[in-house]
């Protein structure tokens, strides 16, 4: 399905290794707990999880900071929930939220299987979006760090997925062709079409169930890698 010119394949991390999901749930349902925020943890996640999506999309596209996506995550759930947090609150959780997060590690289906298989026949790589002092934690944590060549992040790069530059940062310190290289990623804009305006080969590992495209191959579980390379 791929050529048999692939050397290196690179990685998303949050959504297609590492379960971002229940670790994030873990990680608030310590935290909420024990700064006495007293909302119910399904209905608040339930809220959280697409206000978290609309403020990654706009820290892609540099509409806001760091900062204030920490912050404006949170302020929108509990606003929306009708819970009033105060501000001061809001900041402890949004630091404590970040500073345990990577204390929780499960990693999605088959992921370890998958790296075992790949391991062996390619270099393998990590290119994240997520926050420099995180990412690493979490991939030492999980115990995968080890399988991984180079780790570039968007800080690193000074650029955030789909921005060119980082795929392009991410193959010189590879050094690696985009001919020879695929990009296996759960967001179909930052991932697929970022690393494929470069001339990378991709793989859309569909974990948000998103409707098919012809942008590339989808695949719904890590698995079916091994069926590809």
């Amino acid at each position: 399905m791929f050529d048999d010119k692939v050397t290196d394949v690179f990685f998303d991390l949050d959504h297609t290794l590492w379960d971002f999901e229940k670790n994030s749930a873990l990680t608030f349902a310590k935290i909420l707990v024990e700064n006495k925020v007293n909302v119910d943890l399904d209905n608040f996640l339930e809220v959280y999880a697409p206000i978290n999506m609309q403020m990654w999309a706009l820290y892609r596209q540099n509409g806001i900071e760091k900062s204030q996506l920490r912050y404006q995550r949170l302020k929108q759930t509990f606003d929306k929930l009708g819970e009033h947090v105060p501000d001061e609150v809001i900041d402890i959780l949004a630091h404590e939220y970040i500073a345990h997060l990577s204390s929780f590690n499960h990693l999605l289906p088959n992921t370890l299987e998958t790296l075992e298989y790949l391991f062996p026949k390619y270099k393998l790589h990590i290119i994240t979006n997520g926050f420099q002092e995180v990412q690493t934690k979490k991939l030492r944590g999980s115990g995968i760090h080890h399988y991984f060549q180079k780790i570039i992040d968007s800080e690193m790069a000074g650029v955030k997925k789909p921005d060119p530059y980082i795929f392009q940062m991410a193959l010189e310190l590879a050094k690696v062709k985009p001919q020879n290289s695929l990009m296996i990623g759960d967001n179909l804009e930052a991932d697929i079409l970022g690393a494929k305006a470069l001339g990378m080969q991709v793989l859309h590992y569909n974990f948000h169930k998103e409707s098919n495209h012809g942008e590339c191959t989808m695949i719904h579980d890590l698995i079916e890698i091994k069926n590809i390379l």
